[in-house]
Order: structure tokens, then C-alpha cells, then sequence
């Protein structure tokens, strides 16, 4: 079927994004970009006084499928993905069983197929099990077609294994997304270490259990030459290293989630357990910094950090609560409500980091721009729309989030992936 977007404010090379234009869509594909297209055949989508960008692209999700699908599945998450724009995500691989094999590679990707909405796309395993003890098969899940490899919100502790994993990496061109933290820091800690830690007792995680991390995953990357990507920074500190290491030409990118720059600890309090996640809420120095990394391009991408869990495992005391939280949904908005709409960056920024950049380091080729050739993966959205945060009118099953209340601009009108109007 063809489609033809018309009036839309399009972000393209060579439209005037403050001028009208329209996108026509034939086969799947983006066939051509222009002013007053005609297509008498065409189904036409009025974008007036909408925006048209490239399809956002998650870099860093938790689906749950297989293994926990009554906390989220193939189906509801990318429900929940395409409202919040995204037409296609990456989810991590720490699942039950863990992607460490060919066989749940092709499981999610064939279940993807017929159940998502959206293109999903798993990460392999760098170790088996995500346990950090032993090489996984990675070129058997390259193959079968992972797009990098990772353990999901799992550090690998030991450097020798982890040089082992960046040189073997390099056989097949893979990007390597670490979350960095040092389990002997971070301890029991269950927030952030400083004030409100204090404030209510609980025991916390210093910043420098990320940092440490961050630097030996650094050194260990700009001397095998491999691809390092470094998932949800938080910390001053990493973002000042990232910088540095960026400088001295380090194959390294990164990228942060809303939550770091929206919210501080000062979230979790009265015990507000829907703002326990990890790494955890820092400081407004903190924030400062990541939005100031965000800028200046040392941040390259924004991801959503959806990570559902059971409502009831939230809901419980601080100690014992699960880390989590639902933000397909919300990434979008809250990103441009705190960062476009104050100044800090443009509305052009924002979507090379939600699309452009992820696409790149992906090596979505045909993804991540709207040019003729490229896959019609699309995102419509009212920016001057307003709203107020309400979870439990989400479509994940996850209906819960530290933003609750707050109110934000961005609307997805329509999510388009490979031609087909999927909300």
C-alpha cells in the first residue's frame, strides 16, 4: 500500500523543518520527500501542525519474553513502544532462558515477526547466563542475528574476560554495551550514597562503584581497538571520562536515559520505591553534568531504560523492592520537555540521539533518517500537545513511574513501521 504524509513539519536533509512538506511511502520504503507531492492512489495521513521524524530507536530495553511474559511480553511492549514512538527496540538479553544461544536469538526474532508491532532486536550474551564467568557463543548469535552483545544490567567483574570479550568482538564488528558497575562499591546499596540516603537510612551506592567501571572499560577498549558502548551513564564522573577518552579518538559512545536528567535521589523520597532503579537516581550535580554531556555531544544516545516488573514487587519496603521502571511511554516527552523546551538542546539534537545515533552505532542502515531508500519506519508527534503522566493508562503492563503527575509536551499521533500504521 502507498501512504502519502502530507503538511507535516518533516525532519529531513534538504526540507525546511518550519515549512510544511510530505513523505510518500510505496513498498515499505520512503520513495520520495518533497513539497505538494500527489499520489492519486495513495492513503493520505494529514500530519498539519505535526512533526515528522525518523522512527525512534531504543537502544536499551527489558521485554521480558521469553521466560516472564506476565510481566511484559513481545506484544505489550511494543504496543507500549510504538505509543511512545519508537519503531524499533534492542531488548536486553537477561532473560529466562538467557539470549546466550543461536535458539533464543531466533526465538524472539521469529515470535517478533508475528506478535510485535514494532522491529524488535535482541543483544547476545557476552557471557553464558549473563553470569560473567564464560565466554558465550557470540559469533553463533551474531549470525543468527543479535545486533551487539551485552549482559543486560550486569557487570562483568573480571578484566581479563572482559579484554577476552572486547578482542573477540572485533571478529564481527559487534558493539559491546556495558553497564558498569562495581559490585564490591555497590554493595547491598540500594540508592544512591549521600543525603537522602542518610535521610532514611538506607544503605547506598557511591558513584564511584560506576566510575570505576566506566575507566577500566575504557582502558580496556582504546587498547583492543573494539566498539565500547557504555549503557546509562549517571554519574558526573563517567560522563567527564567518556569526554576525555572521546578526545583522545577512544571507539567509545554511550548513552543515558530520562530518569538521569529529569530526576534526582530526592524521588525516593517518603520511601518511593517506583524511583528504585539502577544505576541509581543521583544528584542535581549529577544531572547538570549528563544534560551538559547531552549538548555537547559526549552522550550520544537517549534510551528509555524500560525495565517492568511486577507491580507488587514494587510495592514493597525500600530494601527489598525490585529495581524497575516504565518508560516507553514517557521518554520521548520527558526528553523534549526538559530539554528542548528549556534551551539546552535542539529539537534536531534530540532526534539524532533517539534515532540518527542509535541507528549508526547499530549499523541500522536504512533506518534512523527519512530519504528515499530508507525503511518507512516513522514517528508523528504533536509538540505542542500537553499532558499529564498518568501510568495506569499505560499499554505496558508495567503501569508505574517515578514521573507520575508531571506534566509534559510530545504526542505520538502515529507510529509507522516498514509502511504499515501501527498506532
Amino acid at each position: 500500500m502507498k501512504r502519502l504524509i502530507k503538511n507535516g513539519f518533516v525532519m529531513a536533509e534538504g526540507i525546511d523543518i518550519n515549512k510544511p512538506a510530505d513523505v510518500l511511502i510505496e513498498d515499505g520504503k520512503i520513495s520520495e520527500v518533497g513539497y505538494s507531492l500527489k499520489c492519486d492512489d495513495a492513503e493520505i495521513i494529514d500530519a498539519s501542525g505535526t512533526y515528522v521524524f525518523p522512527g525512534l530507536i531504543d537502544m536499551h530495553c527489558t521485554i521480558c519474553d521469553p521466560g516472564h511474559e506476565s510481566v511484559e511480553d513481545i506484544e505489550t511492549a511494543s504496543m507500549s513502544a510504538a505509543r511512545g514512538g519508537f519503531t524499533t527496540i534492542v531488548c536486553n538479553p537477561d532473560t529466562d532462558p538467557v539470549v546466550d544461544n543461536k535458539t533464543v536469538v531466533e526465538y524472539i526474532i521469529t515470535k517478533s515477526r508475528e506478535y510485535s508491532h514494532v522491529n524488535i532486536y535482541p543483544y547476545g550474551s557476552m557471557t553464558i547466563g549473563c553470569k560473567g564467568e564464560r565466554l558465550s557463543e557470540i559469533g553463533e548469535m551474531m549470525r543468527a542475528g543479535a545486533v551487539g552483545i551485552a549482559d543486560g544490567d550486569l557487570t562483568v567483574e573480571n578484566a581479563s574476560l572482559m579484554r577476552n570479550i572486547f578482542i573477540y568482538s572485533k571478529m564481527f564488528d559487534a558493539p559491546v554495551i556495558t553497564h558498569c558497575e562495581d559490585t564490591a562499591l555497590s554493595g547491598v546499596g540500594v540508592i544512591n550514597e549521600g543525603r537522602v540516603s542518610t535521610l532514611l537510612g538506607l544503605e547506598g551506592m557511591p558513584r564511584e562503584a560506576e566510575d570505576v567501571i566506566v575507566a577500566r572499560n575504557i582502558v580496556l577498549a582504546e587498547n583492543t581497538g573494539a566498539r565500547l558502548h557504555i549503557a546509562h551513564i549517571s554519574t558526573k564522573g563517567a560522563v567527564e571520562q567518556i569526554r576525555q577518552a572521546k578526545k583522545r579518538g577512544v571507539n567509545v559512545t554511550c548513552e543515558t536515559c530520562p530518569h538521569y536528567f529529569t530526576l534526582t535521589e530526592d524521588a525516593a523520597m517518603q520511601y518511593n520505591t517506583y524511583a528504585k532503579v539502577i544505576p541509581p537516581l543521583r544528584t542535581k550535580e549529577d544531572t547538570e553534568a549528563i544534560i551538559e554531556g547531552i549538548a555537547d555531544g559526549t552522550i550520544d544516545v537517549i534510551a528509555s531504560g524500560h525495565m517492568p516488573v511486577r507491580i507488587e514487587h514494587k510495592q514493597r519496603e525500600f530494601d527489598t523492592a525490585a529495581y524497575g521502571i516504565s518508560s516507553f511511554e514517557t521518554a520521548f516527552a520527558l526528553s523534549y520537555t526538559a530539554l528542548v523546551r528549556s534551551g539546552a538542546i535542539t529539537l534536531e539534537q534530540l532526534v539524532e540521539k533517539m534515532s540518527k545515533n542509535p541507528a549508526e552505532i547499530l549499523r541500522f542502515g536504512s533506518k534512523g533518517e527519512i530519504k528515499a531508500g530508507c525503511d518507512a519506519d516513522i514517528t508523528i508527534i504533536d509538540l505542542e500537545k500537553e499532558y499529564t503522566i498518568e501510568p495506569s493508562k499505560f499499554y505496558s503492563k508495567a503501569k508505574f513511574t517515578p514521573a507520575k503527575g508531571l506534566t509534559v509536551s510530545g504526542v505520538t499521533t502515529h507510529c509507522i513501521v516498514g509502511g504499515k500504521s501501527v498506532f
